[in-house]
This record gives structure tokens, C-alpha cells and sequence, in this order.
């Protein structure tokens, strides 16, 4: 065979492997070019800081006391029931990561407008998400709440201003960890870092 032949022909192999192997890395959903590795987390790492601390009563009245989240990772929400926008995306993109997620996660919506915030309307909102039994809303006095806003950095509804939107996963010792802004809430990413700090406390 002539020799430039033979080299034309070994290039033209070479480049048709090349784009088979590009396609099948693009193509496959678990390649490892799509996915996080298993310790790195999907959100920002939050500022080390003491077990969180609350007390409040849910949309059934019944009290919930921060620690009663400990012992597995958690989810806390900062909404309002009244919100048609953000807070029922926010609470799709919980749902979707609790679908996602193996056992019962805790989770909990924190209250951001207690002006409005009743048992009734924030029993309407878990409803109308479809997270009963999988998410309770926390409500309390503006007094009661500060707090726990401030422990979070979280600023509330306010007239003329947006609330906060964030989601925070706490660790298995109620340690805020893993922050979410709105803008890069996924389902993946809340399951992919639960997963994460549930490996760490089975590590404990």
C-alpha cells in the first residue's frame, strides 16, 4: 500500500475513534464528566458555626424543636405561604431532592412573613406542593423568629423587599453546612450534598 495512503487512512481512523469516544462521554448520563465527586459539594459551604437553636410551632401546631432535627442531615427552607413565585419553587426543588433521596430526610419551612403566615395558610401551602407529611412549616411572632433570621443570615418579607430565598442543609449535629441560593437550587444538588453529609455522620 502506499505509504500516504496507509498514514491518510490512520488519521481518518484516529479522528472517527476520537468522535465516537466524545460522543459517548457527552452522551451518557453517568459519566463521570456529569457528575460531582462523591465529597465535593454541590452548594457554597457555609460559615462554621454552633448547632442551630429554635423552638416553634407548625402548621398543626405542633412544637419543633431544633434539635429534634439532629441526628441526620436536614433541610430548612425560608418562606412564605403566601408567596406565588419564589417559595413554590423552592419547595418543587426540595420535593424533587427528597423524591431523590433514600429514608426520610427532615425538613422544614421557617416562616419569613408572620404578619401573614397562619397555621391555615401554611397547611394550604405544604398541600398545594404536595410535601404533607414530608415538610413542616414553622410559624411564630416576629419576636419569636428573629432569631432564628439572624442565626441563618436570612433577611424576611418585608415591604418593598424580597425575602431571603435560600435553602440550608444541616449536618447531623444541626451545624448549618450547605447554603442554596435560589439561583443554583437544583434537586440534584440538595440530594448530592445530603448524600455527602450523610456519608459523613455514618463515618462519626
Amino acid at each position: 500500500m502506499n505509504p500516504r495512503l496507509r498514514l491518510t487512512l490512520m488519521a481518518a481512523a484516529s479522528i472517527a475513534l476520537l468522535a465516537i469516544l466524545g460522543f459517548l462521554l457527552l452522551s451518557d448520563p453517568n459519566s463521570g464528566a456529569r457528575r460531582l465527586p462523591a465529597t465535593r459539594f454541590a452548594g457554597a459551604i457555609r460559615p462554621e458555626s454552633p448547632p442551630v437553636r429554635f423552638a416553634l410551632r407548625d402548621e398543626n401546631g405542633r412544637t419543633v424543636d431544633a434539635r429534634s432535627l439532629r441526628g441526620s442531615p436536614a433541610i430548612v427552607a425560608f418562606m412564605y405561604s403566601t408567596c406565588d413565585n419564589d417559595c413554590p419553587t423552592m419547595a418543587q426543588q426540595i420535593r424533587g431532592a427528597l423524591d431523590r433521596l433514600d429514608g426520610n430526610v427532615p425538613a422544614v419551612a421557617v416562616s419569613v412573613d408572620p404578619a401573614t403566615d397562619t397555621q391555615a395558610s401554611a397547611r394550604r401551602f405544604i398541600a398545594s406542593q404536595h410535601l404533607g407529611g414530608r415538610m413542616s412549616f414553622l410559624l411564630g411572632s416576629q419576636q419569636s423568629l428573629q432569631p432564628v433570621w439572624r442565626a441563618f443570615g436570612v433577611a424576611p418579607q418585608e415591604k418593598g423587599r424580597e425575602h431571603s430565598a435560600v435553602v440550608v442543609l444541616l449536618d447531623a449535629e444541626g451545624r448549618q453546612r450547605i447554603g442554596f441560593p435560589l439561583s443554583e437550587l437544583t434537586p440534584e444538588g440538595i440530594a448530592h450534598d445530603i448524600r455527602v453529609l450523610q456519608r459523613e455522620a455514618r463515618r462519626r
